[in-house]
C-alpha cells in the first residue's frame, strides 16, 4: 500500500507586522501547525516546511515568495500543492478539509 505524503509550506518572516499585536510569528505558527496536525494524522505522511519569504532556499519557493510580498498577501500562507489553503491566522477546519481530500488518514 502506497502512503501519501503531503509536504505543508509555511510562507512567512519572523517580522511581526503592528496591527498582529500578540499574534505567533510564522515560523512559530508553522510549529503549532506541525504539532495540532500531529494530533490529528499520522505524522509519517506529511511534513510542514517553514519558508521565511526573505530568504527562500529553493527557484519554486522564491517565487511563491515574491507573490505574498507583490500581492501584499496576510502571513503566514499556507500552501499544499501549490495551492494556498489559508492567509493570516490558519483555520485549521480548511487544512483538514484539504488533508481529507487528498486522502490522508486520521488517527484513529
Amino acid at each position: 500500500m502506497n502512503e501519501i505524503m503531503v509536504t505543508i509550506k509555511v510562507y512567512g518572516t519572523d517580522d511581526l507586522c503592528a496591527s498582529c499585536i500578540n499574534a505567533p510569528s510564522s515560523i512559530e505558527t508553522a510549529s503549532w501547525l506541525d504539532a495540532a496536525l500531529r494530533r490529528v494524522y499520522n505524522g509519517g505522511n506529511f511534513e510542514v516546511v517553514y519558508i521565511d519569504i526573505k530568504e527562500p532556499q529553493t527557484k519554486e519557493d522564491k517565487l511563491f515568495s515574491m507573490r505574498v510580498i507583490e500581492e501584499d498577501l496576510w502571513y503566514p500562507v499556507v500552501v499544499i500543492n501549490d495551492l494556498i489553503i489559508t492567509e493570516g491566522n490558519p483555520n485549521l477546519k480548511d487544512i483538514y478539509r484539504k488533508l481529507d481530500e487528498l486522502g490522508l488518514s486520521r488517527i484513529e
